[in-house]
């Protein structure tokens, strides 16, 4: 995917309405967004995606969290999977060339693998230690995340645990984009939090 925004903003449900959350994301400069609702329905998860697509700003793109038929459906920009959702090739079998798939990785031997199917982006973390999502994955840490990035081909979104004073380092690390979740929606102004992350990210 071209012109790889250096904020990934996630609207998970966890935290609030996923829709206001969006806009608050988008009012504040997000432009690349995902879509995360681990406990609703498909019919709920469904109209919550295309309300953020009705406010999404022109040239962003809304990625859909596992859902592959929402994603689809909906007309949203793609599909986020992890490692044991719908398997890659037949998501790009339902989604099209076009469109974006982005796949989790959790450590330097997944991420080689996914370097080789036919994705657009690959996630990896917990960069960091994170509440956010229970999980037994290890940390990855800065000097491995480095390491994955010199030897993958694909952008690399790193996620888990990121805050503001980190980002920058992620991104020296030689990720493209910096997913951030807890440190954007927890915040009191998420509008506000998210001009900072693009300020200091550029």
């Amino acid at each position: 995917m071209s012109g790889f925004p250096r904020l990934y903003a996630i609207s998970d449900a966890s935290f609030g309405n996923p829709v206001q959350l969006a806009r608050a994301l988008f009012d504040g400069g997000a432009r690349l967004l995902q879509v995360r609702n681990k406990t609703a329905g498909a019919r709920d998860f469904f109209a919550g995606v295309e309300q953020i697509l009705a406010i999404a700003p022109e040239g962003s793109q809304v990625i859909v969290n596992d859902r592959v038929d929402i994603a689809a459906i909906a007309g949203a920009s793609g599909v986020h999977l992890g490692q044991e959702d719908l398997p890659v090739d037949a998501a790009r079998r339902m989604l099209g060339a076009r469109r974006i798939i982005g796949f989790s990785s959790h450590n330097f031997a997944q991420a080689v693998q996914a370097d080789g199917l036919p994705v657009d982006y690959i996630a990896v973390g917990p960069i960091f230690q994170t509440s956010t999502k229970q999980s037994t994955d290890l940390v990855v840490g800065i000097e491995e995340l480095g390491r994955i990035c010199r030897a993958v081909r694909k952008p690399v979104v790193a996620i888990g645990g990121i805050t503001l004073e980190t980002a920058g380092s992620v991104i020296a690390a030689g990720a493209a984009s910096v997913a951030v979740i807890r440190d954007l929606l927890a915040a009191p102004d998420i509008a506000a939090r998210t001009r900072e992350y693009c300020r200091v990210l550029g």
